[in-house]
């Protein structure tokens, strides 16, 4: 993809622990020498700009316009221009650290930062960026908050960083967007594959789920929208009626006061319950357990995540679920894996979310909405053979989605090492840089925003975010 790369002839350490050795020409130097903080009035054309944690510093309307907070008052709010250097203090740690690529204004939680004649503001976005990948910038944290940091332009000057020569930043700067860009390319590739891929299979789901196996059997009108026609010696029932109870779980500010692990909405994807080896621990009821084949709704999210419903398959060690989780028990005639595919059905999720009662931040869609919602039940044997059917006629496409994931996840590892060696002076991009292509596409930059591939771009500045991994 790239022109072969050779180590820099000479190295020296740099006495810098997230550093280590540096090409002996490059220098250090704290960073408060090479950035001032700045605080810019407000413009009242100005909007609002975000910086998310993939490293994009741009106005928020150009990424997304829903599942931020939206402030009564913009109290402290700076103005941010373009080729700025932002950097969330509080999600510093999970790489919020980026360029501005326009004017607008932004929240307090930014240092906003201006570089001197000597500093490529780009390339210490990648510098610093590297400082987060290594998990620097957490070991700084002298905060309490769980999975967060207080980076703020105090401690962000003290740290000693890289210095190369000016035209040496340039040409990294250069380099390595030109090697991202074509990261992306082909991680977008894969992403459009997977959700073909998905879409394939979520037709053989829903049919499955709403008219089961026997294509020549009898329907009858359900009378609800989402599901149609159903077989006509189905049930129609309330969501409610497919459980033996709809459970609220506990506040997570019990956390670290027991030994029990806590279930998050971050431990619900693609339909199943992932339990944490870490993180909260809590002192709990037994009633409050969460057991082999229980389902677990959330009912508290953006309006585009509300909703998820994912499947406990059991765990070695007792689990308990946060409040905005609810914990379903399926009956005895209804099986678990019938009814997860049911309800993460997208009509159904669809559905589903338009019954939530929006509020300013997130959509809350509690268990009596959500349980007079209704689906249709066969019986349990006919569910079984559902379930049997969906899962063999969906492997071909499951493998594939694996596949494609398996290579999006590994075209990140490429790119984040790739970033680390170079940034760091591990790799000499000179000679490379030289023969790249002039192939810097504004217009397709632009575009790209909208369809990121990172699959951590939250501003968490009250965001509440889907999934907190980066």
């Amino acid at each position: 993809m790239i022109h072969p790369l050779k180590p820099y002839p000479a190295m020296r350490d740099s006495g810098v622990p997230w550093l280590g050795e540096v090409p002996e020409h490059w220098q250090t130097e704290r960073a408060k020498w090479l950035f001032r903080k700045v605080a810019r009035p407000v413009h009242d054309s100005d909007e609002v700009v975000t910086c998310f944690r993939d490293g994009i510093v741009t106005l928020r309307k150009n990424r997304r316009i829903r599942g931020f907070t939206e402030s009564l008052k913009e109290i402290g709010y700076q103005g941010i221009r373009c080729g700025d250097l932002v950097i969330h203090a509080m999600d510093a740690f999970a790489g919020a650290i980026g360029v501005a690529d326009s004017d607008g204004k932004g929240t307090p939680v930014y240092s906003v930062c201006e570089p001197v004649p000597t500093a490529d503001a780009h390339y210490y976005a990648y510098a610093v960026r590297e400082m987060a990948r290594s998990r620097w910038i957490q070991a700084l944290a002298k905060g309490i908050r769980e999975r967060s940091t207080d980076f703020r332009f105090e401690s962000f000057g003290s740290q000693p960083v890289p210095l190369p020569p000016l035209p040496e930043q340039a040409t990294i700067v250069r380099f390595l967007d030109h090697a991202n860009r074509r990261v992306r390319r082909y991680i977008r590739a894969k992403q459009k594959l997977i959700k073909l891929l998905d879409e394939q299979k979520q037709a053989i789901i829903h049919r499955a789920v709403t008219r089961g196996v026997d294509r020549n059997v009898r329907l009858k009108p359900s009378g609800v929208e989402w599901l149609g026609a159903v077989p006509e010696h189905w049930a129609v029932i309330p969501i409610k009626r497919a459980f033996v109870s709809m459970a609220y779980g506990i506040s997570e500010s019990a956390t670290n006061e027991g030994s029990i692990r806590l279930l998050t909405m971050g431990h619900i994807r693609d339909g199943s319950v992932t339990v944490p080896s870490d993180g909260g621990v809590v002192s709990v009821d037994p009633s409050l357990l969460v057991e082999k084949n229980d389902l677990l709704f959330n009912r508290t999210n953006s309006a585009e995540l509300v909703g998820k419903v994912g499947l406990f398959r059991g765990a070695a060690t007792p689990v308990t679920f946060a409040s905005y989780l609810v914990r379903m028990r399926p009956r005895r005639d209804a099986d678990a894996d019938f009814l997860n595919l049911l309800l993460n059905d997208h009509s159904m999720l669809s559905t589903a979310r338009r019954e939530a009662i929006p509020s300013l931040h997130q959509a809350n869609l509690n268990p009596t909405r959500y349980g007079r919602l209704h689906i249709a039940l066969p019986r349990l044997a006919e569910q079984e053979a559902i379930v049997r059917f969906v899962t063999a006629s969906t492997a071909g496409f499951q493998k594939g989605i694996d596949g494609a994931q398996r290579e999006v996840s590994l075209l990140r590892e490429y790119r984040n090492r790739l970033i680390a060696d170079v940034v760091t002076g591990k790799l000499d991009v000179r000679e490379a840089a030289a023969k790249l292509p002039d192939d810097t596409d504004e217009t397709e930059e632009i575009a790209e925003l909208g369809e990121t591939d990172s699959d951590a771009d939250d501003e968490t500045s009250g965001q509440i975010p889907e999934e907190e991994e980066t």
